[in-house]
């Protein structure tokens, strides 16, 4: 086992080149890994313009041109996992405009954000807010309503007053938990998936040892 970079040296000189090599080609390919995966979430993303040009966040103003709000890093998608599936989670119109105000609070990616909110759509709503509508009663221990009916936003409407606390209540805390949970998984693979490809492609660029 070397000690040191003067074992290093003494023992193998061509050690320090090939360390620089593999230290400058890791660089490079983490850089390229990185636009990789840049490239595929930019693929699924709402155009820019149709944000900035959106007339609901023009309260907004400057803060839309905020060079952090279109960033892609593993920072700025995890944020903007945890808020958009957080949003997704709340019974509330106008979600959109929402993940939009928290995207600039937290300066996260502000197109993922938007575009996570619809998670909850007309074929899923029912079934996600019937579910946190469960776990909210479960929480508050209040009994299931037995009296069936439709979570949809017509349905919301007019059983809000007698199911409101516990929905809200459920989806709050679901909200908090996936988008938590989302966030924490975008890390970790963004770590491993930069990680991996760092090592398949060092490995491929390894210069091959000459044998005694």
């Amino acid at each position: 086992m070397l000690k040191n970079t003067e074992d290093c040296l003494i023992i193998n000189p061509c050690a320090h080149h090939e360390k620089m090599f593999l230290f400058h080609g890791g660089q490079a390919a983490r850089e390229t890994v990185r636009d990789m995966v840049k490239k595929l979430i930019q693929r699924y993303l709402p155009d820019p313009k149709t944000i900035t040009e959106n007339r609901y966040l023009a309260f907004l103003g400057k803060a839309l041109h905020n060079p952090n709000l279109w960033h892609l890093n593993r920072r700025s998608v995890a944020s903007a996992f945890f808020v958009g599936v957080f949003t997704a989670f709340i019974p509330i119109p106008f979600q959109m405009v929402v993940a939009a105000t928290l995207a600039v609070i937290f300066r996260c990616n502000l197109p993922l954000s938007v575009a996570l909110v619809w998670i909850t759509n007309p074929l899923t709503m029912p079934a996600i807010f019937y579910f946190t509508y469960n776990v909210g009663c479960y929480i508050l221990q209040v009994p299931v309503s037995e009296t069936s009916f439709e979570l949809t936003i017509h349905g919301i409407g007019v059983e809000l007053v007698r199911v409101w606390k516990p929905l809200f209540v459920g989806s709050i805390v679901t909200g908090i938990v996936s988008g938590a949970l989302c966030y924490i998984l975008i890390r970790l693979y963004w770590r491993w998936h930069v990680t991996h490809n760092w090592q398949q492609r060092r490995n491929r660029k390894r210069p091959p040892r000459s044998s005694d």
